[in-house]
């Protein structure tokens, strides 16, 4: 990844492994797509969050997180008017070195990152991280349902502690920092103590209030670019 990377600035956080829709109507970004397919899959970009600006204007993104995520364009599908619908799935972090600027739409010099190992001292640590975190998420997911009076079902969550991670910190109803605090965490042990204490909170929020908006558990977040 020491290649220059095109970038796609959301108000949003992706995670590796989720699936993210995206609606491409500005000309910048149509001409990253038509950019994208000149080139030999896998076409990749960066998804990365905007810590300030907006997703669409002539100003846009004045400054960026420094840790995103790649994501690979699964399926393109152009319309009659010059827009995009675009298919993506994230997958691997990146560190942000630098930004470039030449073009209409941005690119930026990544650094790969990978969540650190554990290690023997740490795989108790994990596994437990990994359990609390299971058990926890169910139960936000039953706070969710008794406050919208219904009912909602997921499949069996996974036991690999690094997908649960993700899996997790893109599925919670919480604020772009924190989200993004979660892509940037070294570890899955970090990240999924973190999203323990997240849930924590959120349990106790739902079991405070009357109503809660609904999550998406598709895990897809649609954009207006």
């Amino acid at each position: 990844m020491s290649e220059m990377l095109p970038l796609f600035p959301l108000t949003t956080v992706l995670f590796p492994g989720m699936r993210l829709p995206l609606h491409v109507f500005e000309e910048r970004y149509r001409q990253l797509v038509r950019d994208l397919l000149d080139l030999p899959e896998p076409r990749r970009f960066g998804v990365i969050a905007i810590r300030k600006g907006r997703e669409t204007g002539a100003d846009g993104a004045t400054e960026l997180y420094d840790i995103g995520c790649q994501a690979q364009a699964r399926q393109v599908e152009p319309r009659e008017d010059g827009r995009y619908d675009l298919s993506v799935v994230g997958t691997r972090r990146f560190r942000l070195l630098r930004v470039d600027r030449s073009l209409p739409y941005l690119r930026g010099v990544p650094a790969p990152l990978e969540d650190e190992p554990p290690g023997a001292a740490r795989d108790g640590a994990t596994a437990l991280a990994t359990r609390q975190v299971q058990a926890a998420f169910r139960g936000y997911l039953s706070a969710l349902a008794d406050r919208g009076g219904g009912v909602i079902s997921v499949n069996d969550l996974p036991d690999e502690p690094v997908l649960l991670s993700y899996i997790v910190g893109a599925a919670m109803i919480i604020d772009l920092p924190e989200r993004q605090s979660l892509l940037a965490a070294p570890d899955a042990v970090t990240r999924l103590r973190a999203e323990r204490s997240l849930l924590a909170r959120e349990i106790g929020m739902l079991r405070a209030t009357t109503s809660r908006p609904a999550p998406d558990f598709s895990h897809q977040r649609y954009s207006p670019n």
